[in-house]
């Protein structure tokens, strides 16, 4: 199945309405048992209750979202309560945008959904599941799309960050450390004075919350879900939160609560490792046609020699300096596909020894230098999508972070004996060191709502032990395991079983009596290869391409 790349988000004129509200506050305490219907479990005191409900009375004035998408595309904007435990207080803006079902008469709601992050944009998200999901589908749901709180067109956050700032993903070497430290401590001093009292409202917790709101809004009794990445956590978020409320959830390519959020960039490295041994293999039964090696050992030996030889003299990629530190990074995320693994490690010894190289091959080794989510707009902030990567990574559950530099130290030191490729990258300090701490405990996901968890096998971002994870901790779920399934997002890839488990489920409301099992398909992981690309727009599953959001 080929799709097509949609124009992302909306103009500018377009939304010239959608007004900025600017505020601070604490945070939320956890929902109360028993709400009143209609009114989001988020306050416990009749007088919240009260504000609330006038939120929910809000009637969203729709608009076409831009001139050049169809006018059933339509965008609006409503006030969220900054805290809900004070919503008669400061107050943000949320922009929502939806396309309503052709036949109103099969509606059964709303399938709200979210694209992934944190920090990514969803607006836009309806035109993709117009495009994707099939006619038995759309006839039962208005497609309803967001901007998560602190992103894009709803309140925006940033830390003024430069692009050097926004670069996080650093390896360990001794020499460097306190300048990474220092980076570090400046990174969140920024977003603390920027964002102010805003950064501890910036949650999980709080946009399942904004869901919830935004149903009331709207009339529904319950929401239906589609959730990629880090919308599986928010996901799962708010199954815990209102599982009464959850009706059909898909939560493609899962992330593990229990490891939010260090433990999630962990596994990046952790799950790099396998992915790297099949590489080897792959590419050693290949050897005539690549030349990299003939045994899994002696490609390995190949990799570290190139390694080696770029920490010694960079490789010039048209002006772009390649380290060995860039090599390790750039095979990271690759190492999930083999074949364009191969392909692009082979143009890359061919920089190497000053030969020509196809240098469309090669993006997984070059920095690009484009800053932001795809497609913002100029008024959204150009840090925005880091920064309110930071607020909700950092903010969500604040003891997994140390307090201590030196612990990441040893923790990078480690991490890089147990997972030479990417160890010390995960392990590093980040800014969430020196972050202030979480108003709220972290979400324990541990409830019956049933869910459908769909998971490619070799999953770069989310590794399948993580969509394993969520798969038992949401204990009414059943899981789709794509065996040999490449890529991150995993519906839709013209995979049959795949995709027809997915279709099912939001038609009929029917989960699989047992867990499902597919196996990839050639063009199903071509499609994967392609959704990797880091220059993919909206129209495929993750708008994010660079390999360091969820």
């Amino acid at each position: 199945m080929r799709r097509r790349r949609l124009a992302p988000l909306v103009a500018v004129s377009a939304l010239a309405t959608l007004a900025p509200a600017f505020a601070a506050s604490t945070a939320t305490a956890a929902p109360a048992a028993a709400p009143s219907a209609g009114t989001p479990s988020t306050v416990s005191s009749p007088a919240a209750k009260s504000v609330l409900d006038r939120y929910v009375k809000q009637k969203p004035t729709w608009k076409r979202c831009d001139a050049e998408t169809s006018a059933a595309y339509q965008c609006a904007t409503v006030k969220v309560p900054l805290d809900y435990r004070k919503p008669g207080g400061k107050r943000i803006d949320l922009a929502i945008s939806r396309i309503r079902t052709a036949e109103p008469g099969k509606r059964r709601g709303i399938l709200l959904s979210n694209p992934g992050g944190p920090g990514g944009e969803g607006l836009w998200m309806p035109l993709m599941m117009k495009e994707e999901l099939p006619e038995s589908v759309l006839k039962s749901y208005d497609l309803v799309g967001f901007d998560p709180r602190g992103v894009g067109r709803s309140s925006p956050v940033t830390c003024n960050l430069t692009p050097e700032q926004e670069d996080w993903l650093r390896p360990y070497k001794a020499e460097t450390y306190a300048k990474d430290v220092a980076w570090a401590r400046t990174v969140a001093d920024k977003c603390r004075k920027q964002m102010g009292d805003r950064l501890p409202h910036i949650t999980t917790r709080n946009t399942a919350r904004d869901l919830d709101l935004v149903r009331a809004i709207l009339g529904e009794k319950k929401i239906s879900y589609f959730g990629y990445s880090y919308g599986t956590y928010l996901g799962a978020v708010y199954a815990q939160l209102f599982p009464a409320r959850a009706d059909r959830f898909v939560l493609d390519s899962a992330v593990d609560p229990e490891r939010a959020w260090r433990g999630m960039i962990q596994w990046w490295a952790e799950g790099a490792e396998p992915a790297f041994d099949r590489w080897t293999a792959w590419a050693a039964v290949r050897s005539k046609t690549y030349g990299l090696g003939d045994t899994p050992k002696k490609v390995e030996g190949t990799f570290w020699d190139l390694v080696a030889q770029a920490d010694e003299e960079p490789i010039d990629l048209d002006g772009q300096l390649v380290t060995g530190d860039d090599i390790r990074s750039g095979m990271r995320a690759a190492v999930f596909s083999p074949q364009s693994a191969t392909e692009a490690f082979v143009e890359l010894k061919k920089a190497a020894d000053g030969k020509p190289v196809a240098t469309e091959k090669l993006k997984a080794f070059t920095r690009s230098e484009e800053r932001g989510t795809a497609g913002a707009a100029v008024e959204t902030p150009a840090d925005n999508g880091t920064a309110s990567f930071w607020a909700v990574v950092c903010g969500d559950n604040s003891a997994a972070w140390s307090r201590d530099p030196e612990s990441y130290r040893r923790d990078a030191i480690a991490d890089k004996g147990r997972y030479p490729l990417f160890g010390d990258f995960a392990s590093s300090i980040k800014p969430c060191a020196f972050w202030g701490k979480s108003a709220e405990p972290v979400t324990v996901v541990k409830n019956k709502v049933g869910s459908l968890v769909v998971q490619n096998e070799w999953d770069s971002q989310t590794p399948l032990p993580s969509g394993q994870a969520l798969h038992a901790q949401l204990r009414g779920s059943k899981m789709v395991t794509v065996l040999g399934g490449e890529g991150h997002g995993v519906y839709p890839s013209g995979n049959t079983c795949t995709d027809g488990a997915v279709n099912r489920y939001l038609a009929t409301g029917k989960l699989p009596a047992k867990d499902v099992t597919c196996k990839a398909t050639a063009t199903s992981n071509a499609q994967a290869r392609q959704n990797e690309k880091p220059d993919a727009l909206p129209g495929s599953p993750v708008p994010e391409r660079a390999p360091n959001r969820f």
